[in-house]
């Protein structure tokens, strides 16, 4: 992908369907050489098999050039249906590779980039791949052959009249070469508003309710009216481009026509040529139009679909920026220590440092919360345990190994997280909690539902475990859903746990509901807590205060509320709230 040309990726998607795609030629030649045929074939039976009274045998060559004309409609169904597999096969391969490309980068992609403007990348991009994976190389082909095949038929008609012809296919070229840039360039920047458009509908569509609740409906309708106008301007661009390539190779076919037709009539005027001959000369020409008629159309699908093929090479060349080690381990017979040995972390866009010279060591087994200030790192640090990103100083190590010498998949197989902002996939209630494992068997499943506190829910729903869950899991409480994560959780039965902070947004009675799950299933487990509500944390058997500046203090409730420190102060303020 990154030494490669886009014209020599994009052949390579082909390599897997040669024998397709030789299919697809060959069927491709024969159409050609029936079309080649015909004119030939009429002249010489007009001018040797009519004048001499052959009339059974002008019957059939007749006959036999109706049959090659159903032969041809046979070839053209194949190069139809299989030759759009073809196209098809490949865009799905296209398709495949992009995603899963996608899934290997890293988060800090993720968060640069617009749900909606990859979801453009993965479908409508690469819409056009189809046209051009199939009509591209068979109209390339058919055309060629046909332009050259009709060209040396013609010389053998009459040489001074060919040249005429071909005189005319050198303004084609250079005209074309024009016209390319000019037409790839207005196609690349339609991809890119469309792709904008995309990214604005995802999220109006995803903030639909909050839009609603703040009554800025007309606000949306502004925003996307902008971006909509903007992809008007660039499409307008690209038909402006394409009608003057277009409008021009319409002005050179039809001045050639008229070039045949006057100097050949100035040959006939002459007695250089007969009428039979300029006529089978006509088809020819005929003949010789069709295909470059095809080659204009195939520079208008060239250029649709190298735009998108374009951006898709452009995404593939994108490096994960956090990658495995050549020697990277997988992580087994995990027990659980975690040590965060002097971490410094700041992200690219940001200059300043979110954690600095962070040490903790959690043991085996140990529940460690952890608290602090809003941005004060506490959501980070959990997140550079599972390599979600990488330090920018000092190292992190499970069971003794340092993280960025394992194996990104196995190292968080070993890892359980519950956040917050719980995400249930559209589906069935038994499909989300599968997830966690997703070979598990019923009993399983039905077991994970009853240690999270689900499974008597469920049981009261319409449809059981197949109620589906809606987008996003809309058609469940917050208490529901946080619940059906755990039930994940117990699934994949983890040896080390991360809570984010996730009861911080339901209600008192709900979380008190949810807490027993929790304590359930961190029991026996190294877990971490991040948590907004200290009342949640009090069983810990140590708690830290995390700040921008690292950690601040560390101990157990009793001794951080004796301290009278960060921690008392976050305490104190938070019952003073809810009293």
């Amino acid at each position: 992908m990154k030494k490669s040309g886009y014209l020599r990726i994009f052949v390579s998607y082909y390599k897997p369907h040669w024998k397709l795609f030789a299919l697809d030629m060959a069927c491709a030649l024969c159409i050609c050489m029936v079309d080649l045929a015909f004119p030939i074939v009429s002249r010489s039976s007009m001018q040797t098999l009519l004048p001499q009274k052959l009339f059974s045998a002008f019957f059939v060559v007749m006959a036999l050039l109706a049959g090659a004309y159903v032969l041809k409609s046979v070839f053209y169904f194949i190069v139809t249906y299989w030759g759009h597999l073809l196209g098809v096969r490949m865009e799905a391969d296209i398709r495949r590779d992009l995603f899963h490309h996608m899934q290997d980068l890293s988060f800090s992609f993720y968060d640069k980039n617009r749900t909606g403007q990859l979801m453009s990348r993965v479908t409508g991009d690469l819409f056009e791949i189809t046209e051009l994976a199939h009509h591209g190389p068979e109209d390339l082909f058919i055309s060629t052959v046909t332009i050259l095949g009709a060209f040396c038929i013609m010389l053998t008609i009459r040489w001074q009249l060919a040249l005429v012809v071909f005189a005319v296919i050198p303004v084609f070229v250079i005209f074309t070469a024009v016209s390319r840039k000019r037409m790839m360039d207005a196609s690349t920047e339609v991809k890119a508003k469309l792709a904008g458009i995309n990214g604005e509908v995802e999220s109006s569509i995803s903030g639909m309710r909050t839009a609603k609740a703040f009554a800025n409906e007309d606000a949306e309708s502004a925003k996307f009216n902008a971006a909509n106008d903007q992809f008007r301007g660039a499409k307008r661009g690209y038909y402006k481009a394409m009608a003057r390539y277009q409008s021009g190779m319409e002005f050179c076919m039809g001045i050639l026509s008229v070039l045949v037709i006057a100097f050949g009539g100035f040959l006939i005027m002459r007695g250089e040529m007969d009428f039979i001959d300029l006529t089978t000369f006509a088809l020819y020409v005929t003949a010789f139009i069709t295909p470059i008629r095809k080659l204009s159309a195939f520079v208008e699908q060239f250029m649709q679909g190298m735009a998108g093929f374009r951006r898709f090479v452009e995404l593939m060349r994108l490096e994960p920026d956090i990658q495995d080690a050549p020697d990277a381990r997988d992580l087994t017979g995990v027990k659980g220590d975690i040590l965060v040995d002097d971490v410094t972390f700041r992200y690219e866009s940001a200059g300043e440092s979110v954690l600095e010279h962070v040490k903790l060591h959690v043991r085996p087994g140990e529940t460690v919360a952890v608290v602090g200030p809003s941005g004060g790192g506490k959501s980070t640090l959990c997140q550079l345990i599972p390599r979600f990103y990488d330090v920018t100083e000092g190292r992190i190590l499970v069971d003794g190994q340092d993280v960025r010498e394992l194996k990104q998949h196995s190292l968080r197989a070993q890892i359980g997280i519950v956040q917050q902002d719980v995400f249930l996939f559209a589906g069935t209630i038994y499909d989300n909690i599968r997830y966690g494992k997703p070979d598990a068997t019923e009993a399983e499943i039905v077991e994970a539902a009853r240690r999270a506190e689900i499974y008597d829910d469920i049981l009261e729903m319409p449809d059981g475990f197949q109620t589906q869950v809606g987008e996003r899991g809309v058609m469940l409480s917050g208490g529901q859903k946080q619940r059906v994560s755990i039930a994940r959780i117990f699934l994949k039965n983890p040896p080390i746990l991360i809570l984010d902070e996730a009861t911080s947004a339901l209600d008192s009675v709900t979380e008190a509901r949810i807490q027993s799950a929790f304590d359930e299933l961190a029991r026996g487990r190294t877990t971490l807590i991040i948590a907004h509500r200290l009342s949640t944390i009090r069983s810990a058997s140590r708690i830290i205060v995390i700040d921008g500046c690292g950690i601040r203090e560390e101990g157990t409730h009793e001794q951080l509320m004796a301290r009278d420190g960060a921690y008392a102060q976050l305490y104190r303020a938070q019952r003073s709230t809810a009293v």
